[in-house]
């Protein structure tokens, strides 16, 4: 047995059995493993950040780790945006990346880079095994840290959150053609920790107060089990209930208890959360903007506004505190949210930002996993047009690295074969990783794509604005604009084994939308937004 078969065995005996790969040299014994122990599934990436993208948004939906295989350092170069979202997702993912053999790193190739500082960036766990014997332990080890916040035992997936980390093993060519020691067993993951009956009661005794109070939620507290709780100590208390803009992954739904995420503007939050004189972060951290801005505060929580950490990281149990909380102040049965109203007829109207997503939420399917990276298409519209929806999942772009999107859904889909994904992808960001369709297409995904074509970098033209530039001239504009020549996101689908179509319409997006959802495979729409 070499190397790489103890590393894949010992992968499979850890409970990982896809994996998402753009191998090349170094990585070829792993590559004929696979036709020895077919129980691992590899799934051929075009590039490497479809691989790490796919990678996050299978373990989002599974609550289990998939693999992903780069070349050196330059693959994982290419994997680290979607890396960074999945850092900030806390998915557990395990990367495996090939470096030279040993007696060839210091001849200096042109391939030649330091994999480990750059694996430290996105990694919580980072570790090259010295000699063959370390390979099988190692490689347990790297599957253990990357779930090391989770709950041991099955997946359950009402209790599914983002509560992992990413690990790399980096692994040296000749140590995969060596003979090996056996794989190695499966090791226990870190079981998340309880907040304390103090910290409930202290917890309690501030949403039972006079002062103005919200909760600040996030990982499994964003699952239905976590939303009853919060929804129950809403009613008992009038406690206000808040998650991130764009959270990891969040139940929604008809049925669902709704709960408001903050807005992308610190404006915008500072009139969410004006007059609250208490913020208690749930799995959360305390909110900040994305970026500084001239004359504008970093911290969003208000002046004034005084910080509690009830549960303060990944690594606790959210949905258990949340369920003491409510039983101390709400103790009885779970509230039954309202049946939602009837949506209001579609009216048939050219497509605009303002109207795209009142399609989608009327037509979305039970159980849909909802990629978003609607980006500035979305972003005040796609929330409330999808709230009394049919109960679906939405997974976010938690880092804010844009390109994920398509990537993230293709691992839903091979995670979850049994619902429909259904991609909302802005498009100036498909272009970032447009080759993950080819995968979709390659592994026959139950997966819809919708690009919100506006041609521009429409955010971009705002940013330029805050942080005080000059009005746009010719030059600046250039730099927003997609069109000259306009992109054909329905011929760069088809060239990828991809169906597609070109909506300009609300009726035309709705019947087209219906299609694909009822035919297998992968569909891609192209809905033309007129200009704002």
């Amino acid at each position: 047995m070499n190397g790489a078969e103890t590393l894949l065995r010992t992968l499979l005996a850890n409970g990982v059995d896809v994996c998402f790969a753009n191998p090349g040299t170094s990585e070829m014994r792993f590559v004929a493993a696979l036709d020895r122990h077919r129980a691992m599934r590899g799934v051929l990436c075009l590039f490497e950040g479809v691989a790490t993208g796919a990678a996050d948004g299978y373990a989002r939906m599974s609550g289990r780790p998939a693999a992903t295989l780069l070349h050196l350092g330059p693959g994982l170069a290419n994997g680290l945006a979607n890396l960074h979202n999945a850092r900030r997702a806390h998915t557990p993912v395990v990367n495996v990346i090939g470096d030279h053999a040993r007696s060839h790193k210091e001849l200096d190739s042109p391939l030649e880079s330091d994999i480990d500082a750059a694996a430290a960036t996105v990694s919580s766990w980072v570790r090259r095994p010295v000699t063959s014997a370390d390979i099988g332990p190692d490689t347990a080890a790297a599957v253990a840290a990357a779930l090391s916040a989770d709950v041991p035992g099955p997946p359950d997936p009402s209790r599914t959150g983002t509560s992992g980390a990413v690990s790399t093993l980096i692994m040296a060519a000749d140590l995969s053609w060596e003979e090996s020691a056996p794989p190695a067993p499966r090791l226990p993951a870190l079981p998340p920790r309880s907040v304390t009956r103090a910290e409930v009661e202290a917890t309690a005794a501030l949403v039972t107060g006079p002062e103005r109070v919200a909760l600040l939620i996030d990982g499994a507290g964003l699952s239905e089990p976590g939303l009853h709780a919060a929804a129950r100590i809403r009613k008992a208390t009038g406690t206000a209930a808040f998650c991130p803009t764009w959270p990891a992954r969040l139940r929604r739904g008809a049925g669902v208890p709704q709960i408001v995420p903050l807005g992308y503007r610190a404006e915008a939050v500072g009139r969410q959360l004006a007059g609250i004189e208490h913020l208690i972060l749930v799995g959360a951290r305390e909110p900040v903007a994305s970026f500084a801005y001239p004359g504008r505060p970093g911290m969003l929580t208000p002046p004034g506004t005084r910080v509690h950490r009830f549960v303060p990281d990944a690594g606790f149990d959210v949905v258990d505190a949340l369920s003491a909380l409510a039983d101390t102040v709400a103790p009885g049965p779970v509230p039954t949210p309202p049946a939602p109203d009837a949506p209001p007829p579609l009216v048939n109207e050219p497509l605009s930002t303002e109207n795209w997503a009142q399609v989608i939420g009327a037509l979305l399917p039970q159980e849909a996993i909802v990629v978003d990276e609607s980006i500035t298409a979305g972003m005040n519209t796609l929330f409330p047009a999808t709230a009394d929806s049919a109960p679906h999942d939405v997974l976010g772009l938690t880092g804010l690295a844009i390109g994920q999107g398509i990537p993230v859904a293709a691992g839903a889909a091979l995670a979850c074969p049994e619902r429909p994904v259904v991609c909302l992808q802005a498009d100036g960001s498909a272009l970032y990783t447009i080759s993950g369709l080819w995968t979709q297409a390659r592994e026959k995904l139950d997966v819809t794509t919708v690009i919100l074509n506006n041609r521009s970098y429409a955010i971009l033209r705002a940013e330029l604005d805050r942080v005080g530039g000059s009005a746009a001239g010719p030059a600046a504009r250039a730099l927003f604009d997609l069109s000259r020549p306009d992109i054909d996101f329905t011929s760069l689908a088809t060239g990828m084994g991809v169906p597609a179509t070109r909506a300009a319409s609300t009726a035309e997006l709705a019947e087209q939308f219906s299609a694909a959802l009822t035919a297998p495979g992968p569909h891609l729409i192209e809905a033309i937004l007129q200009p704002a």
